[in-house]
C-alpha cells in the first residue's frame, strides 16, 4: 500500500494539477527572471571574453567597452617591446551608421580587429572566413540581426557611414547588449569607415607569451605606457558589466522581476498546498485521534510538499526548456546553465517546504474530538 503522503496527494487529481500548476508557474517565472539576467550579463561581456586577448589597453579612466576613446598607436610599439608579450593588435570599436539596400539605417557597434591573429574578432563562425575581411569593404554580421539589417545572403551590398560594404560572412548566437549589433570587419577596413586617423587607436588588445606570469606583465605594462589604462580581460569584462547591468539599472530591475516571481510563486504554492491540508482536515483528525503523533503529521505534509515539488520541478524544467530554445533567435537571450538548474531544484523544495510550514501549524491544533462532531 502506497504511503498515506501519496496517498493523499494523488486521491484529489483536481487539486494536485493546481498544485502542480503554481509550482510549475513559479519556477517558470524565476527561471526566465534569472535566465533573463544571466543572458544579459553574457551579452554585456561576451565580446570582451571572447576576444582571445590577455589585456586590453584603453584610453584613461574608459569605464566600459562602448565609451571608446583614442589614442596614439606609438604605444603599440612600446607594449610589442615588452618582455611577456606575444601578439599586440590594435583594435576599432565604435558606434556607426548602417544602410540597408532598401534604403533604411541602423545604428550597428563596429570592431575592426587584425584577421591574422583573430584578437577581438568573430567566433561561432557559420558561413564564409575570417580571413576574408581582409577584402577591402568586407564584414560580417550576426544571423541574430539579419533581419534588422537587411541581409540575407552573401555578397550583399551595403553601406556604413556612406560607404560601401559588402557581406562576407556571418556569425550565430552574438549578441549585443544594446540595441546596435556587432559587425566585424578588418582594422583597416574600420579606420577608413569610422574616419579613424591612421596614427590613432581605441584599443590595444595584448596576448601574453605561453608561461608568462600576467600579474607581473600587467605590471610592466602600466609603468611602460602614459596616458592609458591597462586592464586584464576579466578586469575590463567585469567593468563593462558592471556599468550595464547595475550602474543603468537594467540588470537590478530584472532581479526585482525574479525575486517579485519568487514571492508570487511562493504564495500561489502556500495557498494551494495550504488548501490540500484543510481538505484533509478531518482525516487528521482521525490520525491523531488514534493515536498519531504531531511528527508524524509533520513528515506526512512536508512528503506531500516534496513530492509535489519534485513533480512540479520537472514540469517547469521542461516547459522552461523550450522557453530557452525560443529565446535563441531573438535578441535577448535566456540561459540556463546547470548551476541555475540545480539552484532552481534546491528553491524549488524549500519553497514547497515552507509552504507546508503555513498549514502544518493549523493541522497541529486540531482538536481529535471534531471528528466525531457532525
Amino acid at each position: 500500500m502506497p504511503p498515506l503522503a501519496r496517498r493523499n496527494l494523488f486521491h484529489d487529481k483536481v487539486r494536485l494539477t493546481v498544485t502542480l500548476t503554481g509550482i510549475v508557474f513559479a519556477v517558470v517565472l524565476v527561471i526566465v527572471q534569472l535566465g533573463l539576467f544571466l543572458g544579459f550579463t553574457s551579452a554585456t561581456s561576451g565580446l570582451i571574453h571572447n576576444s582571445a586577448a590577455d589585456f586590453w589597453i584603453v584610453g584613461q579612466r574608459v569605464p566600459y567597452l562602448e565609451r571608446t576613446v583614442e589614442f596614439t598607436e606609438r604605444k603599440l610599439q612600446q607594449v610589442r617591446a615588452t618582455p611577456g608579450v606575444a601578439i599586440a593588435d590594435k583594435y576599432v570599436a565604435d558606434f556607426a551608421r548602417w544602410k540597408r539596400s532598401d534604403g533604411q539605417e541602423a545604428n550597428i557597434f563596429l570592431l575592426g580587429f587584425n584577421p591574422g591573429t583573430g584578437l577581438g574578432g568573430p567566433w561561432n563562425l557559420v558561413a564564409g572566413r575570417v580571413g576574408d575581411l581582409d577584402i577591402p569593404d568586407a564584414v560580417i554580421v550576426d544571423r541574430i540581426y539579419q533581419e534588422k539589417l537587411g541581409v540575407t545572403r552573401i555578397g550583399q551590398r551595403v553601406e556604413i557611414n556612406g560607404l560601401r560594404a559588402r557581406v562576407v560572412g556571418f556569425t550565430q548566437g552574438i549578441r549585443s547588449f544594446t540595441t546596435s549589433p556587432y559587425v566585424f570587419t578588418s582594422f583597416k577596413n574600420a579606420q577608413r569607415f569610422g574616419g579613424l586617423r591612421d596614427d590613432q587607436t581605441h584599443y590595444i588588445l595584448v596576448k601574453a607569451t605561453s608561461g608568462a606570469d600576467l600579474l607581473q606583465l600587467q605590471t610592466a605594462l602600466r609603468a611602460r605606457l602614459q596616458d592609458v589604462d591597462v586592464h586584464t580581460t576579466a578586469e575590463f569584462a567585469r567593468m563593462t558589466t558592471v556599468y550595464w547591468m547595475f550602474t543603468t539599472g537594467a540588470g537590478v530591475a530584472v532581479l526585482i522581476a525574479a525575486l517579485l516571481g519568487l514571492v508570487v510563486g511562493v504564495v500561489i504554492v502556500a495557498q494551494t498546498i495550504y488548501a490540500t491540508t484543510m481538505d484533509h482536515i478531518r482525516e487528521y483528525g482521525t490520525l491523531k485521534a488514534m493515536g498519531a503523533t504531531n511528527r508524524y503529521i509533520y513528515r506526512v505534509i512536508i512528503e506531500q510538499a516534496v513530492t509535489s515539488a519534485v513533480i512540479g520541478y520537472v514540469l517547469a524544467l521542461v516547459v522552461s526548456f523550450f522557453v530557452v530554445r525560443g529565446s535563441e533567435g531573438g535578441g535577448a537571450a535566456i540561459l540556463l546553465p546547470w548551476q541555475l538548474a540545480a539552484g532552481m531544484a534546491v528553491l524549488t523544495v524549500l519553497m514547497c517546504i515552507g509552504a507546508a510550514m503555513v498549514s502544518i501549524n493549523k493541522v497541529t491544533k486540531i482538536d481529535p474530538a471534531m471528528v466525531f462532531k457532525q
